[in-house]
């Protein structure tokens, strides 16, 4: 087992063990494959105190780096450390990080209470009640607590999964797709939560292949796709060059000869070309564009009818960024 200093704090009457660091997550040339299936390629990134959002398309590669600091996979290369202990097969780690798996991970016949009880138990903290009732509370359960998760919708049941997962007060928290199954509240509700628990110093890391999931919390990202890490820092910075890249519209209006017209030449058109359908338009800058459209159109006297990005699937954002 890795040695790793840990020290004990009680916080509202739950012993609670952490590291001695800030709780940092250190990825480093690390790869995973399974056979010849390769699902993390070369990934170096860290990750410290605040909220940080791991961005991909389905199959990017996030639920396999989460398992790797979870502990729960082995890099095939490279190194993972949380606190500056390597995290694979160390049990350790699970005194001060919290796992929520995008998997229900319950056994339905119990009572949420009773499961944010047992993995409390498990951590052998000192007073179980008070932790239980904290973490419930927290995640805004506790009018349902007394029943069985099998009742649970499924934005209830993600959200006794964090319960348990906050039970022991980590310094890190692990978090797989976690806003799937919510209702806009209970979406908002969480989001208030980690925001609130990153603005504490703790390590937050959440995975999504939803950008506006992104966009409302994390203040950093990590952008991954097809297993490699295609951009890494600060979200708005990111999100501009996510904006500024070339991009195909499809623009119906009253007189598409004229908004033609009007649109050649203009700094961010690269190409416009008429259709039956309408124009397709070809423009440099993203943002400028959307900025642009209405007012050249007002001026002009032409009424824009229908404004549609043609390609802006996750998967094509993405392969832009990987390309630059």
């Amino acid at each position: 087992m890795n040695d790793a200093v840990v020290k004990d704090t009680v916080t509202n009457g739950t012993l609670v063990s952490s590291p001695a660091g800030d709780g940092t997550i250190e990825l480093s040339g690390v790869s995973r494959w399974y056979g010849n299936v390769v699902a993390v390629n070369d990934i170096t990134m860290s990750i410290g105190p605040g909220v940080t959002g791991l961005l991909g398309p389905n199959g990017a590669g996030k639920s396999t780096i989460l398992h790797m600091i979870a502990g729960f996979l082995e890099p095939s290369k490279g190194t993972v450390t949380v606190s500056g202990v390597k995290a694979a097969k160390n049990p350790e780690i699970y005194r001060y990080l919290g796992l929520v798996p995008e998997r229900d991970s319950v056994y339905s016949f119990l009572t949420g209470e009773q499961f944010v009880r047992a993995t409390a138990k498990l951590h052998k903290l000192a007073d179980i009640d008070r932790a239980t009732e904290r973490a419930i509370g927290m995640t805004d359960m506790s009018k349902a607590k007394d029943r069985p998760i099998a009742t649970y919708s499924k934005g209830m049941r993600q959200r006794i999964k964090v319960a348990a997962a906050l039970v022991h007060d980590p310094r890190i928290l692990l978090l797989d797709e976690p806003f799937n199954g919510m209702d806009p509240r209970q979406r908002l509700h969480m989001m208030d939560l980690l925001a609130a628990l990153g603005a504490e110093g703790r390590v937050i890391l959440f995975s999504s292949h939803i950008l506006e999931d992104v966009e409302k919390l994390a203040g950093t990202i990590q952008v991954m796709v097809a297993g490699r890490l295609a951009a890494s820092g600060d979200f708005r910075a990111i999100r501009r060059l996510m904006t500024s890249r070339p991009h195909v519209f499809s623009v119906r209006s009253s007189d598409d000869r004229r908004l033609a017209a009007a649109l050649v030449g203009r700094p961010y058109t690269t190409a416009v070309e008429l259709t039956a359908k309408g124009l397709q338009v070809r423009t440099s800058d993203f943002g400028e564009f959307c900025a642009q459209i209405a007012p050249l159109t007002r001026e002009h006297g032409i009424t824009l009818r229908e404004l549609r990005p043609t390609d802006e699937s996750l998967e094509s954002v993405f392969g832009y960024l990987i390309a630059n």
